[in-house]
């Protein structure tokens, strides 16, 4: 892990964003405190409803049942689950026991899922039978000792008796390893202590608007910001949970109709694909689309503008796994502000621009590092900094504003797709020399991925059907896949020869 200077750990503890307290205290007070609020799952496949108490019961009866089996503070709990119950209970339960937990996006691929099990090698996983694309695969956990699936044994590992109270853990201890894309060609394992994500779930709950309503949750449980909203954030500020494990902007506007459920924002496309569905009725709909916090993927000023023109409260913030909450517009800035820029710097987080205008952030929610020391050593400095990878300008009142991004990235309806891990699993079709994955420009995702092939004499461009099925075979996500393929005699080159993605990028634009 990063070596977090003395006066920052001082400053965090002084100001109390870093307590003595762990994830399993935090939920402990919060579930103590309602236990009767509701907890529903939306779900063709696994619907269910009840209350924090009966998922509290799940949670603790597993907790006890995995102690039995010896799994305890420091070890590591993975799960690839949809939305659903089963997902809180085994995040809950890790929490109690003091382990970490690794959630897994439930549409990741055998190689994803096989990488980041190798990585962690977990103490516990937890996965669903079948889910859409996702189905248990036995091999790729053989090594690990505890093994639960939803819809087959899961219930086996419940103990008759709950574990009561919480395992004593130190709130430096890692609690989270949240993987995630980006310029590498293998997920990155970002690692969050209890003080991190205590943090993050404190300052995210006193920042959301106090009559915001009843939040329906989409963004998958697997990933960082759904996980927080889905399971920490509610029981912090005792509302409800609705999740639903499919996006399908019909059945939301009617889940919408029905339950009285709010779309509180999230990537973009979120609110587009409802505001663009033919079941949307303003007058209907409109009431539960009160705020629209944006973040997690490209915001152009025109949906601003155009959500803000029918009364919803819009504004934007700016973060990532590694660091969540960078900057943000209060709900109750100037209007300008919380449609043009990404906001201003949050509790306890200080920013500065390098010479090239790259984001260089610090502050109490800032990960540990990754579980790659390598990677650690190259992203953070001695004085705390992380590189974002990202480039933007500061205003003359301290708001920033995202301009660019230096990370070999595409960000597709919030999904980050690392470009070198497509490049190379697509060098793995005969006849391609070499491969460039860019982002092109994608009027509903924001984003979509990009693929430019040179191909070795006498070999065809393959057809983007071709290219999808070896993607396929090799198990990689389909949410990565290229969305279109272009063949080039030659790609643009710098003078040391590296490709220069921004004329891919360039002619992509002009062809869309």
């Amino acid at each position: 892990m990063r070596r977090i200077p003395a006066e920052l750990v001082k400053r965090y503890e002084a100001e109390g964003w870093w307590t003595r307290d762990t994830i399993g205290d935090l939920l402990t007070r919060g579930l103590a405190a309602a236990p009767g609020t509701e907890f529903r799952v939306h779900s063709a496949s696994r619907p269910w409803c009840g209350t924090f108490a009966d998922v509290e019961r799940v949670a603790r009866r597993l907790a006890a049942g995995l102690h039995e089996r010896g799994v305890g503070p420091g070890d590591t709990v993975a799960f690839q689950l949809p939305n659903w119950m089963e997902a809180a209970a085994v995040f809950w339960a890790s929490a109690v026991l003091g382990a970490a937990v690794v959630p897994i996006v439930h549409f990741y691929g055998r190689k994803e899922v096989g990488y980041i099990l190798d990585a962690v090698r977990p103490q516990v996983f937890v996965t669903a039978e079948r889910f859409g694309h996702l189905e248990f695969q036995p091999d790729l956990c053989a090594d690990v000792p505890v093994v639960g699936v939803v819809g087959r044994d899961f219930d086996e590992l419940l103990a008759e008796k709950p574990l009561l109270g919480t395992l004593p853990a130190d709130p430096a201890d890692p609690a989270l390893i949240a993987f995630t894309s980006g310029t590498t060609r293998d997920p990155k394992g970002v690692v969050h202590s209890h003080q991190t994500l205590g943090h993050e779930t404190r300052q995210l709950a006193a920042s959301y608007p106090p009559d915001r309503g009843k939040q329906l949750t989409a963004a998958p449980v697997g990933h960082f910001i759904g996980m927080v909203n889905a399971f920490l954030i509610p029981v912090v500020d005792g509302t409800p949970v609705n999740l639903t494990d499919v996006w399908d902007p019909g059945k939301a506007l009617a889940l919408m109709s029905r339950y009285g459920l709010h779309i509180g924002g999230g990537a973009p496309y979120y609110i587009t694909s409802l505001l663009e569905h033919p079941d949307f009725a303003p007058a209907t709909h409109l009431p539960y689309l009160r705020y629209a916090g944006l973040g997690g993927s490209s915001v152009p000023a025109a949906v601003t503008k155009r959500l803000a023109g029918l009364g919803i409260h819009v504004f934007r913030a700016y973060g990532s796994t590694e660091h969540p909450s960078i900057t943000s517009s209060r709900h109750d800035a100037p209007e300008a502000k919380r449609l043009f820029t990404d906001g201003e710097p949050l509790s306890g987080v200080d920013i500065r621009l390098d010479e090239d205008g790259e984001i260089l952030s610090r502050g109490p929610d800032l990960c540990l590092g990754y579980t790659d020391p390598e990677l650690t050593a190259a992203t953070f400095d001695e004085e705390g900094w992380y590189r974002t990878g990202d480039i933007g300008v500061l205003d003359a009142d301290g708001f920033l504003a995202i301009t660019d991004r230096k990370a070999d990235i595409i960000i597709r309806g919030g999904e980050n797709i690392s470009a070198p891990e497509v490049e190379e699993v697509l060098l793995g079709i005969p006849g391609v020399a070499e491969a460039a994955v860019v982002a092109a420009p994608d009027a509903r995702l924001g984003e979509h991925a990009a693929a430019f092939l040179r191909m070795l004499p006498g070999h065809a461009l393959p057809t983007l059907a071709e290219l999808r099925e070896h993607l396929e075979r090799a198990g990689l996500a389909r949410q990565k896949w290229p969305e279109e393929v272009h063949g080039v005699e030659e790609f643009p080159r710098t003078a040391s020869g590296k490709v220069q993605k921004f004329r891919l990028r360039r002619d992509i634009a002009v062809r869309n």
